[in-house]
């Protein structure tokens, strides 16, 4: 069945329900890649002295936090184990960087958390999950 499972996270509690995905991968047989992404450092101010981040100050601070994000899932593989590879990536878009990284580490199974909202609050507030389903082409098995 599956082989490789992508296991984004950004560290919110919601995220950490799709950490259960080490156990699908340890019932299959499969290794797992778990990554976060960050967005690149944005300047918004126009006073030069309402700057309080640098562009490396900045990236020092997402590299910190990814690595706390990419831990919990690393450590739950390690305990079950199950061969686990993690990724930080810098993009815009997360749920394009979330496909493109799959694609790129030959994933062959998305596993992510849904809150499980329907109706129009589903559709008005969106989420990471819904747009990934929507445009990728590898399956996401979806938690809730």
């Amino acid at each position: 069945m599956y082989r490789h499972i992508l296991i984004p996270t950004d560290g919110s509690e919601l995220s950490k329900r799709a950490v259960h995905g080490v156990d699908l991968a340890k019932s299959l047989g499969a290794q797992v890649t778990a990554m976060t992404v960050s967005t690149p450092f944005h300047i918004f101010a126009i006073e030069p002295a309402a700057v309080t981040d640098t562009p490396e100050s900045y990236a020092r601070r997402m590299a910190e936090t990814a690595a706390k994000y990419l831990s919990a899932v690393k450590d739950a593989a390690a305990a079950v184990p199950v061969t686990c590879d993690t990724v930080h990536v810098e993009h815009e878009h997360p749920y394009q960087a979330i496909i493109e990284t799959a694609k790129k580490q030959g994933c062959d199974a998305i596993v992510m958390a849904s809150h499980g909202r329907r109706g129009v609050s589903a559709i008005v507030l969106g989420s990471e999950t819904v747009k990934v389903l929507t445009h990728s082409t590898i399956p996401v098995v979806v938690y809730r």
